[in-house]
């Protein structure tokens, strides 16, 4: 089991099994700043690492732990948020001090709020990391100000910023997960502040109940007096691969007070198992990044409790993919109680084999066992069985996305159906809002948060509130839940299938869902337009094609004005990023020979009387259709002789609707009209207000989103008129470069005969002319005979040619220069 070979080969055999995986691709992108998301920010120059988040329970008040400071910020206002107090608590000049002196970083330094917890109804108790040594304090949480001197935080508060920690106060005490000592290699779950005859408890860490864990959550379980701590870990069952992460879950029961002599201050309820993160014949997402708790439904038991976790996979095939799974509490449950791993003393190696039990690890209540009873749960704390997901299978994979926290809600929508919404925050700044459907993942829209990448520690949602409040190292970013406004169609509130949004149909607008609104249009989980806006009158139905509409009635739409010859770029919105565009023209049919569709979806056509007339352009998403922009392109009354190609690019001019709901990219963006020449010829630039003046707008079927998406092959010609009609638009150029052609072939003509000529004078030179030194050694009785062999051939109409004059020739040098029937 131990050879690398075998593991290699498994990894290669698992990552040829893994499927191929859908691009999840969110409905509409907000970018930072499109006033069609509104965001609310915090940020003051001396506020830094805003990372510790703790709500009230009205959602009117957070509590912000920053760098040096703790801060009370009012966000019951819809848009803004106002800093109430702040308490300054940083190290001393002397503390800052002894921390350089042990060799950190002066920028790690202060004092990072790591602990920010309820105490009771008056005080809040936080912690810090003080110039790594933890303090810990409690503070008023009306005035903000500390009722007690700080006191030590050692095993409640890591020492490093950079360390994951968790903590929960539940009756008064504290359950922290972190490391308890300076280096970071002690790490613990123990329990403080407790009062009476309960002791602190803390691990008993002989035995390595932990291995080097990342400390992920902490949750609360009623029904059982239990809490349950969330972490990764190194997976030492897995010998025969080094360092293998796997994700666990623990539990401790509260009633637990430590053994009498053995597991004395020590749980003695501390149980542990592995989550398993994987779908049949794939690697598993084995890290765990966050989690996040799902109570059940109202009247549900509460071994419904879901648990939704970000998993993250260490093996190179599966890198940048992130997995959401979620675990019941039932199942959870059964692992622990069933059979467990047995721990060699010896050798430190864990086995399955089947043993007597002794007693059942994590059973609350042991304390009060006998010795032999705790020495095997003290032994024997790891479950045998893994918790698997929900379904046995992964709940969402993002190929493109590296998510790194999440929080979840449960939403019931007018059907009285209740859907599960997760919110997860990407590595890039982006909030993705997600609801789960039988179908699969849906990602209804994603917010650009941040410009650029930044660590987040936190992140907490307001149920009451309907907002998100994330921290980041500069400030905190309110994000609402909802965002049903911008939607302005019933199609388009369909379509979205957000189930906090529904169509009413008596206001004509996309509002919150509330038991109220009883009547509202949704479909959630097919998002059918025309079933659920079938009593809405729906005016997408602009269509024509060939042989359906005459030109007449064909709608007047938004007025181009071209000159001939002009490369025009008709700009087709989009009205999501799950559409495709399609292009139509009346009585005609889209030529490829004529027509350019572009990958943003617009059409590009050069300006020819074929060309002129209308356009338009659908939309098509889910099954529907609807009409996104009409063109009239018509030619200039006052036409100038055109000197070359030009390009005129249109853009839909936003109506006044259309501009209180801005895109999915810009807002309050211009549409410029432009021409540029191609030969240099700079063609008048037309502003926005001049196009405007020379533009009809629409109603509500135009919009200003100018980002595209899909692409529509363009269809066959059907005949040759529409090519004819164009090639007389160039029966000038046509002319001119015939003109040159035939002027080039003149002189190539003109210098061949030239070339042939010299070359032929070249050859019968010698012959004709100069006399060679065998024709100054003829007789003259062979030169008579030559002079009349001329004149024979001259009288015969034979000219003498080459030849004629080589056979002569040979048959002279046969003949060793002696004439034919010459006796020697």
């Amino acid at each position: 089991m131990n050879n690398p070979g075998f593991l290699s080969l498994t990894v290669a055999l698992l990552g040829f099994l893994s499927p191929c995986l859908t691009a999840l691709t969110p409905r509409v992108s907000f970018p930072m700043g499109s006033p069609g998301r509104h965001l609310t920010r915090f940020s003051s120059h001396d506020v830094n690492n805003t990372t510790t988040l703790l709500l009230s329970a009205d959602g009117d008040m957070l509590y912000v732990g920053a760098r040096d400071a703790v801060l009370a910020l009012d966000v019951s206002h819809k848009d803004t948020i106002i800093l109430r107090s702040k308490l300054d608590w940083s190290p001393s000049d002397k503390d800052l001090e002894q921390c350089s002196m042990k060799g950190k970083k002066m920028a790690d330094c202060p004092n990072f709020i790591r602990v920010l917890q309820f105490l009771n109804t008056t005080h809040i108790y936080a912690c810090g990391t003080f110039a790594f040594s933890p303090r810990c304090t409690y503070i008023n949480s009306e005035t903000l100000s500390m009722s007690l001197k700080p006191d030590e935080g050692r095993g409640r508060c890591p020492y490093d910023p950079y360390q994951r920690n968790t903590a929960i106060i539940v009756d008064g005490e504290l359950y922290t997960g972190t490391v308890a000592d300076y280096r970071g290699n002690r790490p613990v779950i123990s329990r403080h502040l407790s009062e009476g005859r309960r002791a602190d408890l803390k691990l008993d860490d002989t035995l390595g109940w932990l291995e080097d864990p990342t400390f992920i959550s902490a949750s609360f379980i009623p029904d059982e007096e239990k809490i349950f701590f969330f972490f990764s870990e190194v997976g030492r069952e897995y010998d025969f691969i080094d360092k293998f992460i796997v994700s666990r879950v623990s539990q401790i029961c509260m009633s637990d007070v430590g053994g009498q002599r053995t597991l004395q201050r020590r749980w003695t309820t501390f149980a542990k198992a592995q989550l398993l993160c994987q779908a049949d014949n794939q690697l598993p997402y084995n890290v765990l990044q966050d989690i996040d708790t799902l109570p059940p439904a109202e009247g549900a038991p509460a071994d419904d409790t879901l648990f939704y976790g970000i998993f993250t996979s260490q093996w190179s095939v599966n890198s940048g993919r992130s997995a959401v799974c979620s675990f019941r509490l039932s199942d959870i449950r059964s692992v622990f109680a069933g059979n467990y791993k047995v721990l060699n003393r010896d050798t430190l190696q864990w086995s399955a084999r089947v043993q007597e039990k002794v007693a059942n690890p994590g059973e609350c209540g042991l304390h009060n066992a006998s010795d032999n009873v705790l020495r095997f749960v003290k032994e024997n704390f790891l479950a045998d069985d893994s918790v698997r997901p929900v379904g046995r299978s992964l709940t969402m994979v993002s190929a493109e996305q590296n998510y790194s926290h999440l929080t979840v809600q449960r939403v019931q929508a007018t059907n009285s159906r209740t859907y599960t919404v997760l919110f997860l925050l990407t590595e890039t700044g982006y909030l993705h809002k997600v609801v789960l459907l039988q179908s699969g993942a849906h990602i209804i829209e994603e917010v650009q948060v941040f410009e650029q990448p930044q660590p987040v520690k936190s992140m907490k949602l307001s149920i009451s509130k309907g907002m998100i409040f994330v921290g980041t190292s500069e400030g905190v970013v309110k994000v609402p839940t909802a965002n049903c406004s911008f939607y302005w169609t019933c199609a388009q509130c369909v379509l979205a299938r957000d189930p906090f949004c529904g169509w009413d149909p008596v206001g004509r607008a996309c509002v919150g869902v509330s038991n109220t609104h009883a009547t509202l249009r949704q479909d959630i989980d097919r998002g059918q337009v025309e079933e659920a806006c079938n009593s809405v009158l729906l005016t997408h139905k602009t269509r024509f094609g060939p042989n359906k509409l005459p030109a007449a009635s064909c709608p007047a739409g938004e007025l181009v004005s071209v000159s001939l010859n002009e490369v025009v770029r008709l700009k087709c919105p989009a009205a999501s990023q799950l559409s495709q565009q399609l292009w139509e023209r009346p009585n005609s049919r889209l030529s490829s020979d004529l027509y350019l569709l572009l990958e943003d979806g617009s059409l590009s056509f050069v300006a020819t009387p074929a060309t002129l007339g209308h356009y338009l352009c659908l939309s098509t998403e889910n099954d529907y259709q609807q009409t996104m922009a009409v063109y009239q392109v018509k030619q200039k009354n006052t036409p100038m002789t055109p000197t070359g190609y030009s390009r005129l690019e249109i853009h839909p001019v936003p109506t006044t609707q259309s501009l209180d709901r801005p895109g999915l990219i810009t807002s309050g963006r211009t549409w410029p009209k432009r021409t540029e020449s191609r030969q240099g010829v700079t063609k008048p630039t037309l502003s926005n207000r001049d196009a405007q003046g020379t533009t009809r707008q629409l109603g509500k079927n135009v919009t200003r989103w100018t980002k595209e998406s899909g692409q529509t092959e363009a269809e066959v010609p059907e005949g040759d008129p529409l090519l004819a009609a164009r090639s007389l638009c160039y029966l000038k150029e046509l002319v001119v470069v015939s003109v040159l052609l035939v002027l080039c072939l003149s002189l190539l003509i003109t210098m061949v005969l030239y070339v042939i000529r010299q070359h032929w004078r070249s050859r019968t030179a010698p012959q004709a002319g100069s006399p060679t030194r065998d024709s100054d050694r003829m007789t003259p009785v062979e030169h008579e005979a030559l002079r009349g062999n001329e004149f024979l051939s001259k009288r015969n109409g034979q000219p003498l040619c080459s030849g004629h004059a080589s056979g002569f020739n040979g048959a002279l040098t046969g003949s060793n220069g002696h004439l034919p029937n010459t006796p020697i």
